[in-house]
């Protein structure tokens, strides 16, 4: 029997906003359970404390909203795949609202999540069997910020 593995989130605080905000830009995605746990915890008093589970995708998450503890860090990462340059400037604009784009495609949103939205082109283009190919691709991309098909292409076509 093949174990179930989820990736789990804290929030120090408006994690039920996050979510929504979360399922509502990736398609195929849910807000599975919500809740308010009842009783005292070690993380505070009754009611402080919620709990979530979501699918962003094809991917299960599990969240928990219990005031400061460790802050969001860029060693975790949500890395979203999108076949069009609309689906990637879509969600970089909503993502960097209130956020930050970083580098290669990284961003840190409002809630201090680190995400990279990346095209689906790109991995295509840096797996070419050309090694050159790819590594003008790779030096394209480490120049911009939010990730530009056209630009990608257009490296992987120089000589």
């Amino acid at each position: 029997m093949t174990m179930k593995v989820c990736q789990h989130l804290w929030f120090e605080k408006d994690m039920e906003a996050a979510l929504r905000f979360y399922v509502s830009l990736i398609r195929g995605s849910s807000l599975d359970f919500l809740s308010t746990v009842p009783a005292d915890t070690p993380s505070g008093p009754a009611g402080s404390v919620k709990i979530a589970a979501f699918t962003l995708g094809d991917q299960r998450y599990r969240a928990i909203e219990a005031g400061p503890f460790d802050p969001q860090s860029r060693n975790f990462s949500i890395m979203v795949e999108c076949d069009t340059q609309a689906e990637v400037d879509r969600l970089w604009d909503a993502l960097t609202d209130g956020g930050k784009g970083i580098a290669c495609g990284w961003l840190t949103d409002r809630w201090g999540l680190t995400w990279q939205i990346t095209p689906k082109r790109l991995l295509e283009l840096m797996n070419d069997p050309n090694r050159a190919k790819g590594k003008r691709v790779t030096e394209a991309m480490m120049k911009m910020v939010k990730l530009d098909i056209a630009g990608l292409e257009a490296a992987a076509r120089a000589v």
